[in-house]
């Protein structure tokens, strides 16, 4: 238990680390002076300096951070920030953001050259696959699975009628079972979310064409390994695929919060903050190394999009700066920028807050 709490912690404060790392690189080879390169916040519990760049390990271990001369404007020494082209001051900016997706990758590429991938199989496919897993992957409206509050992502481990089992390794097998039952009531044993429920639903006799009696769309889901000088593609690959994945989840999900559009049936809308980040990263943990290396892939994945946002305390919203500097030929007056930057920043702080107390206490206790 407090094993698995302090991997997670640690998985989380690594990846702030290589993000502000990706700010440090590109600055050194812009020829900006880096300050302090920090571990944790302030207050500070040592430090060595090296060259021009403090080193140091801070009291308070959630995150890191970069100290870039003349980041917040006013000094137009050829070795600051500020005295910098803007196009130098905007790679600066985004390879943080890009570290994000270069962790990703590489993490990614190491799973798939050594545990293998999560990918969609055949049911005749068999060699070189482990931990099958009979996945749903749609649920239809006005469906027994709708009726039986089945969701997207259940994994489908057994069915059984009375003192008749069937364990699933193949669509196959549900398709058999539910077909030999239409109209009685069988049980689905579901994984979801680390816990085990038994689902009663009964098999439709007559329904539409390509609905199928439960009305669910099921996909055979394996990690499938590959070679190792195919796997850095695969990292590559994969990443640009959860990069998708996650946007479009956002999109849905905003469609959602406002009101203009309903999630599709047996697609659940959640909000997670840091605390419930954390206890995903535990239970990812104690599923093995391999699927905990994915939700941090995952996790880096929506960090790189969220950072990019054109939100100021971001990112994004630093580009956001340096963009109407362009446009105006004469950067945004530091007190204005500080500003605006600091109420979005407060905002933020209160935002995780709120989830904190409403979504990811409740869970977890």
């Amino acid at each position: 238990m407090v094993l698995s709490i302090v991997i997670a912690i640690l998985g989380i404060v690594v990846l702030m680390v290589l993000h502000e790392l990706g700010h440090f690189v590109i600055a050194k080879k812009c020829g900006v002076d880096v300050e302090e390169f920090g571990i944790g916040y302030p207050p500070r519990i040592l430090g060595k300096k090296f060259g021009n760049t403090l080193y140091s390990i801070n009291l308070i271990p959630f995150g890191a951070f970069v100290k870039i001369k003349g980041e917040e404007g006013g000094i137009e020494d050829i070795r600051s920030f500020s005295g910098k082209p803007i196009w130098q001051r905007m790679l600066i900016v985004v390879g943080g953001v890009a570290s994000f997706w270069v962790v990703s990758a590489i993490l990614l590429g190491i799973i798939a050259g050594s545990w293998g991938l999560p990918t969609a199989v055949s049911d005749d496919e068999s060699s070189g696959l482990r931990d099958i897993r009979i996945q749903i992957v749609s649920v239809l409206t006005n469906s027994p699975g709708e009726g039986a509050e089945l969701q997207v992502g259940d994994v489908i481990t057994k069915i059984s009628k009375d003192s008749e089992s069937k364990e699933i390794t193949k669509m196959s097998d549900v398709q058999d079972f539910t077909n030999k039952y239409k109209g009685e009531e069988i049980i689905l044993s579901i994984e979801r979310g680390g816990e085990t429920i038994e689902a009663p639903v009964a098999p439709r006799v007559s329904y539409p064409e390509n609905e199928g009696p439960i009305g669910i769309g099921l996909a055979r889901v394996a990690l499938k390994s590959c070679s190792w000088y195919q796997a850095p593609i695969k990292g590559v690959v994969f990443t640009g695929i959860l990069t998708s994945s996650v946007a479009r989840g956002w999109v849905m999900g905003l469609k959602k919060l406002f009101g203009s559009e309903e999630l599709p049936p047996g697609m659940k809308f959640e909000v997670m903050g840091p605390l419930g980040i954390l206890g995903l990263l535990r239970e990812y943990f104690a599923k093995g190394i391999n699927y905990f290396l994915y939700l941090i892939s995952l996790i880096s994945v929506a960090l790189a999009l969220a950072n990019i946002l054109p939100i100021p305390a971001l990112d994004g919203g630093k580009l956001v700066f340096l963009c109407l500097e362009a446009i105006r030929k004469k950067p945004i007056p530091v007190k204005i920028e500080q500003g605006v930057t600091t109420v979005f920043f407060v905002l933020l702080i209160g935002l995780m807050l709120y989830i904190t107390i409403m979504f990811d206490i409740p869970r977890v206790f």
